[in-house]
């Protein structure tokens, strides 16, 4: 049997804000997160596609918090592929 990580995602939600994001919409992020087993999976989503539920993720140290934020992906088991495109996404913007 394989192990789950015992990390919620709220753990990370929180580890992303301590890094200087904000999230616009964070209630109902946090619901559709809850819904689901697979939170890793459902983040990369609405963290792609989550403009039209008005979820949105704002960079308030302008840059400055890319190695806490790597840090974050990086303890949670997000591929690189997704750290890239939130990254990205964190760029785009300003």
């Amino acid at each position: 049997m394989g192990s789950l990580s015992t990390e919620s995602f709220d753990e990370f939600l929180d580890s992303l804000k301590q890094a200087g994001v904000a999230i616009s919409n964070e209630l109902e992020l946090r619901e559709r997160l809850a819904e689901v087993q697979r939170w890793r999976y459902a983040f990369s989503t609405l963290a792609s596609n989550g403009r039209p539920l008005g979820i949105r993720f704002h960079d308030h140290s302008a840059g400055g918090n890319e190695a806490q934020i790597h840090r974050a992906f990086t303890q949670f088991q997000f591929p690189e592929s997704m750290e890239a495109a939130f990254a990205a996404s964190l760029r785009a913007e300003h």
